[in-house]
């Protein structure tokens, strides 16, 4: 076997096992992270094989041709472009429709900003006049440079904890006190911005009890890096627990354990 050639199969075992070790991952834990990751292995399918086409085309132009001295002008062939010019329309198709079916998920895409011009904004009293989802719903409040999170049904707070049920649908209603934060749980496939003056949801539902990470995803001032919090998923007759128990008072969250 030629020199070109054992380079070339060693290229494309190497970019199969790129795509095997991607592909070998743990669980989605809600159905945020699940459809995200849905979405990229299904633009990676599409993606790798065009890659290595056009690869070995290259590959096998820059061999077959390197030496040529009478090179020639490539000449017409209508079929070939419009062969290329609709392969191209049908990928960027099924690029379109991949997307939109994950935007329009209404994990994904909960109704967004209230208007809140006429409203206090001193206080949590205005998170009252928001919308029932229907969902378990925590108001979360950013500020430089920490994440408080808010139980309306029982009046508890904690502090860059976040406590929800596990194995339920969960709203974020989410506000800020001075710039724009941004709540990411990646754990979890969740990011939405919180704005002053406005509220924002984020929607979620997380299949096991644990603790997945939050940080804040906008650059916020001079503590951004410290803006951390945790997300703690607890089982639902441990949270029901928990909020009779700390009603009306500073909570830190139970154990998921």
């Amino acid at each position: 076997m030629s020199s070109r050639r054992r380079t070339t199969v060693a290229f494309v075992a190497a970019a199969l096992s790129t795509l095997v070790a991607l592909t070998s991952t743990v669980a989605a834990q809600s159905p945020n992270r699940e459809l995200i990751d849905g979405l990229e292995y299904q633009l990676l399918y599409a993606a790798l094989p065009l890659t290595l086409f056009v690869l070995m085309i290259l590959i096998y132009a820059a061999v077959k041709f390197h030496d040529n001295d009478d090179p020639q002008p490539t000449t017409e062939d209508p079929a070939l472009e419009i062969t290329w010019t609709a392969a191209t329309a049908i990928i960027l198709l099924f690029v379109g429709l991949s997307g939109y079916s994950v935007l329009v998920n209404p994990y994904i895409s909960p109704s967004q900003a209230i208007d809140t011009d006429d409203r206090s904004q001193e206080g949590f009293d205005s998170f009252e006049d928001l919308p029932d989802t229907g969902d378990e719903e925590v108001h979360v409040r950013g500020y430089q440079w920490e994440w408080q999170a808010t139980y309306p049904d029982a009046n508890v707070t904690t502090e860059n904890q976040i406590v929800i049920p596990a194995g339920e649908d969960v709203t974020f209603w989410l506000t800020s006190d001075d710039v724009i934060h941004s709540l990411f749980i990646p754990d979890l496939g969740v990011k939405q911005d919180a704005f002053p003056g406005d509220y924002t949801r984020a929607r979620t539902v997380v299949d096991e009890p644990g603790r997945y990470d939050v940080v804040c995803a906008e650059f916020c001032g001079a503590g951004h890096s410290r803006m951390q919090g945790e997300i703690v998923v607890v089982d639902a007759e441990t949270y029901d627990q928990w909020l009779s128990e700390n009603e009306g008072t500073v909570a830190e969250a139970p154990n998921p354990d």
